[in-house]
């Protein structure tokens, strides 16, 4: 319980991050509902199991050439600004209606990009490896019981919280006309160019 606990609390601290992710979750709840939210955060936790489970495994020790993380930062970077470009200047002038954006198709496009703006930043990996590190020095885990029971739980918060966030912007929709939905795509669109526009330098860097 000890160890659920400590999980737990790690992923309601992950909760309070913002991000791309956050961004991505909140946009497509308001514009396509709950269920396309819930889609989006599913992706999102299944990029973090494959980090985990990368990290965890030892694999993450390529991943962790200077190289490797040069060009995933940049793919990263680009995929970010291309979407960001798309919410800005094709998302936000589609003046829709909330009941028609609802019938939009393609549910595994929904997950395929939760995945790809999460799982394309290197930044995520990082995370992942601090908090193996801290499972094995600070929480003193030893065994592959106690990883798997650790990060169970804390992958399970993370995505329930994410699903929550879903869930409240969602419950919103209703209130949100089209204008205002045009707005939100405009503040999504910028945030995630300056979040493509950062993973740029970060791969600057290891040039």
């Amino acid at each position: 319980m000890q160890i659920v606990k400590q999980g737990i609390e790690l992923g309601v601290v992950l909760a309070f991050l913002i991000g791309p992710v956050f961004f991505t979750i909140i946009q497509t709840s308001l514009e396509k509902g709950f269920s396309k939210g819930v889609l989006v955060s599913l992706g999102v936790s299944l990029s973090d199991m494959l980090y985990v489970a990368v990290c965890y495994f030892g694999l993450a020790q390529i991943l962790q050439q200077p190289m490797a993380k040069k060009y995933l930062a940049f793919v990263g970077g680009v995929v970010l600004i291309g979407f960001g470009v798309y919410h800005l200047f094709v998302k936000s002038r589609k003046q829709l209606m909330l009941k028609e954006s609802v019938a939009g198709t393609g549910h595994v496009r929904y997950v395929i990009k939760g995945f790809i703006i999460n799982g394309l930043s290197p930044m995520v990996l990082v995370f992942w490896l601090a908090t193996i590190s801290a499972a094995s020095v600070n929480f003193g885990y030893a065994t592959h019981r106690e990883y798997l029971i650790f990060f169970t739980a804390l992958l399970g918060t993370v995505l329930a919280t994410d699903i929550l966030k879903a869930y409240l912007a969602g419950r919103l929709r209703k209130l949100i006309q089209p204008r205002i939905l045009s707005v939100v795509h405009i503040v999504v669109g910028i945030a995630l160019m300056l979040f493509g526009i950062r993973l740029l330098f970060v791969g600057a860097d290891f040039i």
